[in-house]
């Protein structure tokens, strides 16, 4: 008996925590490219499953959460300017009552950067939201580490 419970106690931890799984909808990919001795881009790919998508840097008060990205601070790189985004699609969200800004599938942010010495690694964090037609799940922060050469 003491067996046929502990079976049925592992059968349902097993089940609630397959359908406590956390979702990740976005997976995030890096490269960097030297433009010359001492300046380079740094590449942040986001990549979203069908039907999910992540909000653009420039968003008003008061909507959904915009990408943010933080550069760790160091003495051998320096971030120069903003991080680029492509021309998002802007539409009208009844949910926040307000135009936002968004891509869907993927998209590539840009950050150029001032190198300090010839090979570096730019670290830092990438803050987003992803949302569905059904849900928004919590934002989300990602570290990076991407090696310039």
């Amino acid at each position: 008996m003491k067996k046929i419970s502990l079976i049925i106690a592992f059968v349902l931890f097993t089940v609630i925590g397959a359908s406590a799984q956390i979702e990740r909808p976005v997976t995030w990919s890096y490269a960097a490219k030297k433009i010359s001795k001492t300046e380079a881009v740094v590449y942040m790919k986001a990549t979203m499953e069908e039907g999910w998508h992540i909000y653009s840097q420039n968003l008003k008060p008061g909507g959904p959460n915009p990408t943010v990205f933080k550069f760790a601070a160091s003495k051998d790189y320096s971030p120069i300017g903003k991080t680029t985004e492509p021309k998002p699609t802007t539409y009208f969200d009844q949910n926040f009552k307000m135009n936002v800004s968004y891509f869907g599938n993927q998209v590539i942010f840009q950050q150029k950067v001032k190198l300090n010495k010839a090979a570096v690694t730019v670290k830092g964090t990438v803050e987003f939201m992803v949302c569905n037609d059904e849900k928004c799940l919590p934002p989300e922060e990602v570290n990076f580490s991407i090696p310039v050469k």
